[in-house]
């Protein structure tokens, strides 16, 4: 009966601690162990790319089923010890109308939805926010460049090393996944939630990609020239990328951290942050701690 009851308490413990990772996962998009799809999509751009990769895998998957069944068949029933003599015949026309048609009808089922998601993606709505990243080895500079926003300071983005990461655990009482090693940084990027975004990128040295997953979003960054992209994040919470662009030895340690505020805290952090941004910074991290708390209590609640 002991055992049977502290089995049922492990378990429980181990279920817990499963729905507080998932939670504080929605609060703070980033790569899982052993994840094989997407991001849960933070904008409807992403969820549009979730649907047409969906949309495609479903037909890749009967094309293959079909070839592979064309070839078990003409393995057994074309075989030599079955068709001792080989057949003469050169073409058959209705086949080859067939193999013709069938693949246009397939590309143009592909190329429909592909053009409207592409049409997404290029059009960009009437900003909230403009920000301007530019790229360097190996840092993200971000510069919100529209006349409301233009007295914040510029943000210089750097990763965090694992003494900066164990010091911001241990003083705001933040957890690995909250400060997640190779993606956190020291000032991250912020905007409202509901807000269309406009990100132009550039770079000062070589040539690199600004890229969020949650986002939808990937766009390089090259010196000389804008490029630009948009995104609308639809919930509040921390969102993780990377540069995905080879940019030299330290690539792999250029990551981009985005905050998603409700407006209300979006105006606090923004006062903040044209005083002083460590301290604009330090009101980021301790309303991510208090979210991963109300998260835990209501969870603990039901």
């Amino acid at each position: 009966m002991t055992r049977a009851l502290a089995r049922g308490g492990l378990a429980a413990v181990t279920m817990l601690v499963g729905m507080v990772a998932g939670l504080t996962g929605a609060l703070a998009a980033q790569p899982e162990p052993w994840g094989t799809s997407f991001q849960e999509a933070a904008t409807d751009i992403m969820a549009q790319i979730t649907w047409f990769e969906h949309y495609t895998l479903v037909i890749i998957t009967v094309i293959t089923l079909f070839v592979l069944a064309l070839l078990v068949l003409v393995i057994v029933k074309f075989g030599a010890k079955r068709n001792p003599t080989p057949s003469t015949n050169a073409h058959n026309t209705m086949i080859e109308v067939v193999w013709t048609i069938v693949p246009v009808l397939v590309l143009v089922a592909i190329a429909f939805p592909s053009f409207r998601l592409l049409f997404s993606e290029t059009t960009i709505p009437d900003p909230d926010i403009t920000v301007k990243a530019s790229a360097g080895q190996w840092y993200w500079n971000y510069e919100y460049t529209d006349e409301a926003q233009a007295d914040l300071p510029k943000i210089l983005s750097y990763m965090l090393d694992d003494d900066q990461r164990a010091e911001r655990q241990q003083q705001y009482g933040l957890t690995d996944h909250e400060v997640p090693r190779l993606l956190a940084v020291d000032y991250p990027l912020v905007v409202p939630v509901n807000s269309v975004v406009h990100v132009l990128t550039t770079s000062t040295d070589v040539n690199h990609s600004f890229a969020v997953p949650a986002f939808g979003v990937k766009v390089d960054a090259i010196q000389g020239r804008l490029n630009d992209t948009w995104f609308e994040a639809k919930a509040p919470g921390v969102y993780y990328g990377q540069c995905s662009e080879l940019c030299g030895r330290s690539h792999a340690f250029m990551p981009i951290e985005v905050h998603v505020l409700t407006q209300d805290r979006f105006d606090t952090w923004a006062g903040m942050a044209r005083e002083d941004l460590d301290d604009a910074t330090a009101q980021l991290l301790q309303w991510q701690a208090e979210d991963r708390e109300q998260a835990v209590a209501a969870l603990t609640n039901t």
